[in-house]
């Protein structure tokens, strides 16, 4: 049903709505204006409650391409060490097998967010955004089936993986931009809870493929656990398509002239104007109008909040492969059930299910009422500390190991909740934040930035891993000392970031009156 409207004190159903309409545009037309200022404020539209309906193929697209792409990362690690880099498993390879599986996983991951950078340039300036998402997620299920065809064959599986870091990460910023694209002011409202879903719909196709692929690679070989991501993401590629008559299409801009690196690149040109005393923002003004560089200004202010965050991705997306070869080492019996290696990182996306709604629905309403603003700025500062405390409890569990123990597996699914935690507050808030932020014309470039700080977080940790396995001077990071390492790094961050901001994080009269 069509959203209802207010004129005066009746609500009219939309046809008599637009009558009325026609009758206040022929007077304001005749010069009425006395007559149109009486009676706007009679008019008002009743917000929409519903989601649009497009909304529901986007989630359920992001729901199974989410489950080929977890699936995939769920096996990886461990099946490069123990496959490729390892396979007779000698003890005295297995750090550097390790340490080579990892580069590679991060490698994956880091191609994987570096490619949203091209995929949003090409939706906002030439193809759109739904061109973009069906010719990649061709490209991805390629990806996939060569995984699948050719698990002993180092090259060209690996072709493969390449080829869904460029189809997955192309089409990322285009996916989630595409979700803010479907509302309009009449429930423009609703938005942040169709990103919870949306984010739901990512952990729900991550949880059961984590649990599952693991147990098929056990109980029937790589082909299948690689094949069966292959056909969720031709199931995705299938639904994505048949919403195409629902979406609303936000057509492509066309290369703009006034664009984010033309105009920084023109400032960055006439430096000596700077070192002169001239203000880098008066240098743009000289070519480019107003809004274009107001543009640019706001997209920076958000570039330095997102600089703080690749170091977060260094240690968060470690859960995925650091932690899974750790698991391999931990007391796998937790409450009557033995679980697989593999299978352990699936507690993130459960907490996610669980955590998310609770948050949104039950503490950020809470916080609210009692008259507690819990700003960006907040949320990501709590999500590092969080974060820190996991990795001091993975710190522990290596130290155990270390010591030739076995320690309970339950203790990495506590930093598995801290780490849940963490991705909530740091994660969902900074994929909100950008899309809030962006200039209309760089929605998707905007979004692109955001997933950029993961690509970075990986390529760095990659570079650590690579100097381990080269025996380079990073070699006596084994061990619990690999992850104090990191717990020292991200604890620099944080104080760097509460310096930035602290007046963003610590209330004002706060300050005054201490």
């Amino acid at each position: 049903m069509l959203p209802l409207v207010r004129a005066g004190h009746a609500r009219l159903p939309p046809k008599s709505f637009s009558s009325t309409l026609n009758s206040y545009r022929s007077k304001i037309c005749n010069g009425n204006l006395g007559f149109f200022s009486k009676n706007l404020r009679k008019v008002s539209i009743i917000m929409s409650s519903k989601i649009p309906k497009s909304i529901h193929y986007i989630i359920g697209n992001e729901a199974a391409e989410r489950f080929s792409y977890y699936g995939l990362r769920a096996i990886l690690t461990v099946y490069l060490a123990t496959h490729f880099f390892n396979p007779t498993n000698d003890p005295l390879l297995q750090q550097a097998a390790e340490a080579r599986a990892n580069e590679a996983t991060h490698l994956f991951i880091m191609l994987n967010y570096l490619m949203p950078i091209l995929g949003a340039l090409a939706a906002d300036w030439f193809f759109g955004k739904y061109r973009i998402i069906k010719w990649l997620s061709f490209m991805y299920c390629i990806g996939n089936f060569m995984m699948a065809m050719f698990t002993d064959n180092y090259s060209l599986f690996m072709s493969g993986l390449v080829l869904i870091a460029i189809g997955s990460g192309g089409i990322k910023p285009c996916v989630s931009a595409n979700v803010g694209d479907q509302f309009t002011a009449s429930n423009k409202h609703l938005m942040g809870k169709a990103f919870s879903w949306f984010y739901l719909s990512i952990n729900f196709g991550s949880f059961f493929s984590t649990l599952l692929i693991p147990y098929l690679l056990t109980a029937y070989g790589p082909k299948v656990a690689f094949g069966i991501p292959g056909i969720l993401m031709l199931l995705a590629t299938l639904i994505f398509i048949m919403g195409r008559k629902k979406y609303i299409r936000v057509p492509p801009a066309g290369f703009p002239k006034d664009n984010f690196i033309s105009i920084n690149w023109y400032v960055l040109r006439r430096i000596g104007q700077i070192r002169r005393g001239k203000k880098a923002i008066d240098i743009a003004r000289d070519k480019y109008s107003e809004q274009a560089v107001n543009a640019i200004v706001s997209v920076w202010k958000v570039l330095l909040l997102f600089s703080f965050v690749p170091v977060y991705w260094m240690l968060s997306d470690q859960s995925t492969s650091e932690w899974v070869l750790q698991a391999t080492k931990l007391d796998l019996h937790f409450l009557g059930i033995t679980l697989l290696p593999q299978q352990v990182q699936a507690a993130n996306p459960v907490f996610i299910l669980i955590l998310t709604p609770l948050f949104s629905s039950v503490l950020y309403p809470f916080l609210q009422r009692i008259g507690f603003d819990f700003s960006v700025h907040r949320k990501i500062i709590t999500g590092f500390l969080l974060l820190i405390l996991s990795f001091v409890i993975i710190y522990y569990l290596q130290s155990e190991i270390d010591q030739h123990r076995a320690p309970s597996v339950g203790w990495q699914l506590l930093s598995y909740f801290l780490l849940t935690v963490a991705e909530i507050l740091v994660y969902l808030t900074g994929l909100e934040y950008a899309y809030a932020q962006a200039p209309a014309s760089m929605k998707s470039t905007m979004m692109s930035f955001w997933l950029l700080t993961i690509s970075l977080g990986n390529y760095f940790v990659s570079l650590i891993n690579r100097n381990i396995a080269d025996d380079g001077f990073l070699r006596n990071l084994s061990g619990a000392s690999y992850y104090g390492f990191f717990i020292a790094l991200m604890s620099v961050v944080t104080i760097a970031f509460v310096i930035v901001y602290h007046k963003n994080i610590i209330p004002e009269n706060h300050l005054q009156t201490r």
